[in-house]
């Protein structure tokens, strides 16, 4: 079994700032409010969570290759 890494890097394509975030063991996140520019995340069409959209690795579920929040990962 794989060790799941739970501490992503997201950065914000507005205002570029990348910052370290831990993400819930068994959830997805579906917004996440930069802290330098206020702006308000949302995912990208097709992906679950704002850390599959701009995370430099994908959340829990999906690293788990299990279903994330009743959606397949595909």
């Amino acid at each position: 079994m794989n060790t799941i890494v739970f501490e992503s890097v997201i950065t914000c394509p507005r205002c570029g700032l990348s910052k370290s975030e831990t993400m819930p063991a068994d959830a997805c996140q579906f917004f996440y409010e930069c802290s330098h520019c206020k702006t308000l995340l949302r995912p990208n069409p097709g992906d679950c969570c704002v850390f599959c959209s701009f995370g430099s690795v994908k959340c829990p579920p999906i690293q788990q290759q299990s279903r994330c929040c009743g959606r397949s990962g595909d």
